[in-house]
């Protein structure tokens, strides 16, 4: 099946921010939402090259910015998981109540630990892949916020995050840490609806070489090709 095109679209999430997407259009009402990771954007290589993947074989996709983050309203903010699973909900209705078939929703990195929160929460979807997404979010922070981070935080209220070059990049107040440090991978994994076919899947942006995603569960619902990879 070739595409139809690609249409920009806005949704508006339950904070009255707009949300703005691509839709990789097929034809089909078959549609995977695509979700991406902590300081991305939709543009970034992962998803446009698996919007891109999906729409080769007859399949509709939706890559969209976080609030806070690309084109969206809003701002960024650190943790923030719980809010992004939110933004996700606005997406998935949006997309029911046009009465499309959403078969799979697609995290990458930060953005596999939010489709498996909401995952756990709304059980509405019939596939959940989590493509590098952290297991232990306690893990890796010193070496992001520095050493003593919560003592820092709670006595000053907030760290700013600065580049190698010293450039202010973001600022984390002690709510959106903690945000980070209560989501809970694993126990949001054991809420999930045992229908839902849940798959856990890397990828590496950097090589020049193809990537070969496993989707086998993503397969059984979209009719992938036998190889249960889908190349991008």
């Amino acid at each position: 099946m070739t595409s139809v095109g690609h249409q920009r679209i806005v949704i508006q999430n339950n904070h009255g921010e707009n949300l703005v997407g691509i839709l990789h259009e097929t034809g089909s009402k078959d549609l995977v939402i695509i979700c991406h990771g902590f300081q991305s954007k939709k543009e970034r290589i992962p998803m446009v090259s698996l919007a891109t993947a999906l729409e080769r074989e007859g399949i509709s996709a939706f890559r969209f910015d976080f609030a806070g983050n690309g084109e969206s309203e809003g701002s960024f903010m650190y943790g923030n998981y719980r809010r992004e699973a939110e933004d996700l909900r606005a997406v998935v209705q949006y997309f029911y109540k046009k009465e499309r078939l959403l078969t799979a929703i697609i995290g990458h990195s930060k953005g596999g630990n939010v489709v498996l929160l909401y995952a756990s929460k709304y059980n509405d979807v019939p596939a959940v892949i989590n493509i590098s997404g952290r297991f232990h979010l306690e893990k890796g922070m010193e070496g992001r916020l520095g050493k003593d981070f919560l003592q820092r935080i709670k006595q000053n209220g907030y760290i700013d995050v600065k580049n190698r070059k010293g450039k202010f990049e973001y600022r984390v107040t002690e709510e959106s840490l903690m945000d980070r440090l209560t989501t809970d991978t694993h126990a949001s994994c054991l809420l999930i609806d045992q229908n839902c076919r849940l798959q856990n899947a890397s990828i590496d942006c950097f090589s020049n070489v193809h990537v070969m995603i496993r989707l086998d569960q993503l397969q059984c619902e979209c009719h992938l090709p036998e190889t249960n990879t889908l190349d991008i």
